[in-house]
């Protein structure tokens, strides 16, 4: 006879924090403290997490009418190919005068960093700048605010972000940054008025889609 928990779970398409773990490409300690403080949509069903499916194929843009899909057993997503992402971030970064990174989901960099801005050009090499960078990418990884949006950072400057997928998983992110806080007068930094704000942010999520297309992609030689 089935449990009450098990009959909840049918009707409503419940995931396991282990499912939604293997879906985000995250760990299952970030999928709990994000249930935990509302990041992500889930429900205590006794005393453990679970996640509607239809909620979670939406913030995927999955059909969510294809619930199914969430409930595969899907292994994590390969890396992305640094050496076919190097250039695409090399030629973005030129065009929108920003500083670009493409990193995985740990915040870990994946590619070189393409225009860096003055200050960073000078200090890029202060290990202790390398993991304050890392420390602040990984935050954003944690973050499933799917919409881009610049934000102010520890090290003074501002950066924005989208995520790269493989399917239905997130991979990596590519980041904008280098970017001065508005009304800034620093000159070591990019200072972008707000129209060429927006346009860094209308044009991530078309770089990010070129990053999942050469995702499979073999490295080159």
């Amino acid at each position: 006879m089935q449990s009450m928990q098990d009959r909840q779970e049918q009707q409503v398409s419940l995931l396991t924090a282990e499912h939604v773990s293997r879906l985000l490409h995250i760990d299952a300690s970030t999928v709990y403290r994000m249930a935990g403080d509302g990041r992500l949509p889930a429900v205590k069903v006794g005393r453990q997490w679970r996640f509607p499916a239809d909620r979670i194929a939406r913030l995927l843009d999955l059909d969510a009418a294809e619930p199914a899909l969430l409930r595969t057993s899907t292994p994590l997503a390969s890396e992305l190919d640094s050496h076919r992402a190097q250039p695409v971030i090399d030629v973005a970064a030129d065009l929108l005068g920003v500083m670009m990174v493409v990193t995985d989901m740990q915040g870990r960099p994946i590619t070189e960093v393409a225009n860096p801005c003055a200050w960073f050009a000078q200090r890029g090499s202060d290990p202790d700048v390398v993991q304050r960078c890392a420390a602040e990418w990984h935050a954003l990884a944690d973050d499933l605010d799917f919409d881009p949006r610049f934000r102010p950072g520890s090290l003074g400057f501002e950066c924005a972000r989208a995520f790269v997928r493989e399917g239905s998983q997130l991979v990596g992110m590519v980041l904008a940054g280098g970017v001065a806080p508005e009304e800034s007068t620093r000159d070591d930094l990019f200072t972008l008025d707000p129209t060429q704000r927006q346009h860094v942010l209308a044009t991530l999520p078309k770089v990010a889609a070129t990053l999942s297309r050469v995702a499979h992609a073999a490295p080159t030689a």
